[in-house]
């Protein structure tokens, strides 16, 4: 069913314009418990998400509920604190707090943030974060080692899935050089919207650039997806124990184009504040992405090799909702 979302036409120009929401739409839901008896077909089911939706939730994935927990907890007493004791871990630039502004090209949302590199020293020397910043420290890297192996398993499903063998993607990620970060997102309550059928943009339409996220929230809704242009899927922010997983541009890139990395955004359009931990999986600056499929599915690459770092470079030339893909096609796929 497609239903039309319309918001106030005398708000400020953040609030978002009539659009149509597609509410029929369920993300492919997948039990990693069943790979221990029957991992082909996980694969298989893994796989068919990434080329259909580019988004699916997993259950059963092996994250312990304390180092969660713990993890929201350190989440909820950072933004908790007063906005002066925040800004004393930023600006983000791009690493550290910010408000508001996303990136370094203007873009603007009803968000504050804190983006961490996924690697202890910075967490505990460069920002001040907490009071007690070694169990700081301590939960962020008992989150990330536990997010990295779950990601690390779903990409070795998806490698058997495609031909590519046991840890061909994984690799890059548990690379000792990978550039992975971390980032803690909170959305205010917004009590200054009179119709709560009326939305504002809490994080802009984007594509993640690396290779794979795995996203938890505190059950408010507010994430959407676009699977086709202007038209918008909610996603269910349920089952509370899932993580949500979604392609990357790198593994766009890496598959041919087989896999889908699709634009989504927040939404702020409640009363209650939403809070969610992304972990994005990237290989090492210098890694070289480009076609990896198996000769007997390659078919024509879509796009040059080039490396992390160099596509990283150029998502900091870009606004939010570019297509930074298109400056690495081949001509003749333009």
């Amino acid at each position: 069913m497609v239903i039309v979302a319309a918001a106030n036409a005398n708000a400020n120009a953040n609030v978002l314009k009539m659009e149509k929401i597609r509410d029929d739409i369920q993300l492919p839901i997948i039990d990693l418990l069943s790979s221990k008896s029957n991992r082909s077909q996980v694969s298989k089911q893994i796989v068919k998400a990434c080329e259909e939706y580019g988004f699916f939730k997993v259950i059963n994935h092996g994250v312990p509920q304390e180092i969660i927990t713990q993890m929201e907890e350190e989440a909820h007493n950072f933004f908790s604190k007063p906005g002066s004791e925040k800004e004393r871990a930023g600006p983000a630039n791009p690493y550290g707090y910010g408000c508001k502004n996303i990136g370094l090209k203007g873009d603007m949302g009803e968000v504050e943030y804190l983006l961490l590199q996924t690697n202890s020293p910075f967490i505990n020397s460069k920002y001040y974060i907490s009071q007690d910043p070694n169990k700081f420290r301590c939960r962020v890297n008992g989150y990330v080692e536990a997010v990295r192996e779950l990601a690390c398993e779903v990409l070795d499903l998806i490698g058997e899935g495609l031909g590519l063998g046991l840890g061909f993607l994984s690799e890059l990620i548990r690379d000792v050089q990978s550039d992975s970060v971390l980032r803690l997102n909170h959305y205010p309550a917004c009590c200054d919207v009179i119709d709560k059928s009326a939305s504002k943009i809490g994080f802009g339409e984007h594509t993640d650039p690396q290779i794979l996220t795995l996203l938890r929230s505190n059950g408010v809704e507010g994430l959407q997806i676009s699977l086709e242009e202007g038209v918008w899927v909610p996603v269910n922010p349920h089952p509370d124990s899932g993580f949500c997983v979604n392609v990357g541009d790198v593994l766009k890139v890496m598959t041919n184009e087989r896999f889908v990395s699709v634009k989504h955004r927040v939404v702020v359009n409640s009363y209650k504040a939403r809070t969610s931990i992304a972990y994005f999986a990237a290989p090492p600056l210098h890694a070289t992405i480009t076609n990896c499929l198996p000769d007997k599915d390659k078919g024509n690459p879509i796009y040059t090799s080039f490396t992390w770092g160099d596509y990283k470079k150029a998502t900091y030339t870009c606004r939010l909702g570019d297509t930074r893909l298109n400056h690495f096609k081949f001509h003749n796929n333009n």
